[in-house]
């Protein structure tokens, strides 16, 4: 809960920035226009206003850099979530102004402000380096898919098993299509997919080692006991989630999208498909690694015993606890008729809290 004297609201923008302060003990207002790169002038407009003061600006392209600014020249600093806001449905004129002041009665009309959680600049660049690969990952789909699709339309179909294969390679090196013009764009076509493989196995050497270091080790080992989430998946978890203590094994599910909606109004009460809110990628992660829950319970293979070997004895029944729970419910959904999709996404939910479980607990 925030007390302040001063609410500060800032709308940020590339090149600019605009502010409008209200003293609520006067009712005196202030307003003040900054091109982006003279934040000198900003922290000396924002030292002259009475004290003690809180600044929000929205949640937007241009990062939590100010907000690290902000703290650490000792204000009161919030990133605010844009689509947890008031807005007016009848109002017809925007400006910058305007959203700066709404921003700034907003921070005092409400006592806890809907804040958007600022990462470390040690979390954010795990995400940067994490998100790389997915987009990496993304290409390399995209390009396979374009040299598998050429050949097609050019009548050349591989019937020898397992595509991206080296036997699979080989045949797509001696395919020639008819026309120079064809042939080359096969090739190039053939070389973004061996760039993106590259590029991807560059990432993965990079991340694997960015997850052995201290900061990371912990919770990363222990969340990579877990069926379906390997060493990759964990440090891309634990780089989306952040600090995994500020959210609840009741709440996380919530946080990331996987809970239902809902419309009720009375005595009816429905509830609508999930949420989808909080973190995309994190939700996603979740989802793919749902569907090994689904697996008979075996004896865990060779990577998923190296990676629980380099746990403690907790994690490592932690992590079998949560198997085994995890395959019940799939059977259970199974033998009800559920929809496999709809009964992944309740698995992903309960799995999100195993994984707090996981990552808070102590070595």
């Amino acid at each position: 809960m925030y007390c302040q004297r001063t609410t500060v609201g800032l709308d940020v923008h590339a090149r600019s920035i605009v502010a409008e302060a209200i003293d609520w003990q006067t009712g005196e207002c202030s307003s003040a226009r900054f091109l982006h790169p003279e934040l000198d002038r900003v922290w000396t407009w924002l030292a002259a206003l009475p004290a003690p003061a809180l600044v929000g600006y929205e949640a937007g392209p241009s990062g939590f850099g100010l907000a690290r600014q902000l703290k650490e020249r000792g204000y009161d600093g919030v990133v605010l979530a844009p689509s947890r806001l008031p807005r007016s449905p009848g109002e017809r004129v925007k400006t910058d102004a305007r959203d700066a002041r709404k921003l700034a009665e907003a921070l005092h009309a409400m006592h806890h402000p809907p804040a958007v959680y600022v990462p470390t600049p040690e979390q954010e660049g795990a995400r940067d380096l994490t998100r790389a690969r997915e987009v990496a990952r993304a290409e390399l789909l995209r390009a396979r898919q374009q040299v598998g699709k050429m050949a097609l339309r050019h009548g050349h179909l591989y019937t020898g098993g397992v595509t991206w294969t080296g036997k699979h390679r080989d045949w797509l090196r001696r395919l020639r299509l008819p026309d120079p013009c064809s042939q080359l764009a096969f090739e190039d076509y053939q070389g973004a997919e061996h760039t993106a493989l590259a590029r991807l196995a560059r990432l993965d050497v990079a991340i694997t080692a960015l997850a052995a270091q201290p900061a990371w080790a912990g919770q990363v080992t222990r969340l990579a006991t877990l069926r379906g989430i390997d060493t990759l998946t964990a440090m891309s978890l634990a780089a989306e989630i952040g600090d995994w203590h500020r959210l609840t094994g009741a709440n996380i599910g919530a946080f990331l999208g996987l809970t239902p909606g809902e419309h009720s109004s009375g005595q009816t009460r429905r509830q609508t498909s999930i949420t989808k809110t909080g973190n995309s990628r994190a939700r996603r992660l979740l989802i793919e690694a749902a569907w090994h829950q689904r697996k008979p319970l075996r004896a865990a293979g060779r990577a998923l015993t190296a990676r629980r070997a380099a746990a403690g004895p907790a994690a490592v029944a932690r992590a079998r606890q949560a198997e085994t729970r995890l395959h019940a419910q799939w059977a259970r959904f199974d033998a009800a008729g559920k929809k496999p999709v709809i009964a992944n996404t309740a698995i992903a939910r309960e799995l999100a809290g195993w994984c707090w479980s996981l990552a808070t607990l102590q070595d």
